[in-house]
């Protein structure tokens, strides 16, 4: 597991290896969640499937696409972020934070 931030904008995400494909695991904030799930296969778009109102695959897109870009693989990436009536620049750090995880991928 990878995480970035500290207190409630810590963000992390795990991987796990199903045979050769992966999957990844994100969440924090206070209470993390199930609020997309993206799919993502090499040369191919991106299948998303967003969940109510959250605005997670924001940050699940580019987790898939990097990662099954750079392993050619396919890749899922599923969870949410959450914390109570963030402003925009809390929001701003979570982004911030969760754009570090893409990089250790």
């Amino acid at each position: 597991m990878i995480t970035s931030g500290e207190g409630r904008y810590k963000v992390w995400l795990k991987e796990e290896k199903i045979g050769v494909d992966r999957l990844y695991i994100l969440g924090g904030g206070e209470r993390p969640h199930v609020g997309s799930v993206v799919v993502g296969e090499p040369g191919k778009d991106i299948i998303t499937v967003r969940l109510g109102t959250h605005y997670d695959y924001l940050i699940l897109e580019p987790i898939a696409r990097e990662a099954s870009e750079k392993y050619k693989v396919t890749c899922v990436a599923v969870g949410g972020i959450h914390i109570d009536n963030a402003s925009k620049a809390e929001i701003e750090i979570i982004v911030r934070n969760c754009k570090e995880l893409v990089t250790c991928i």
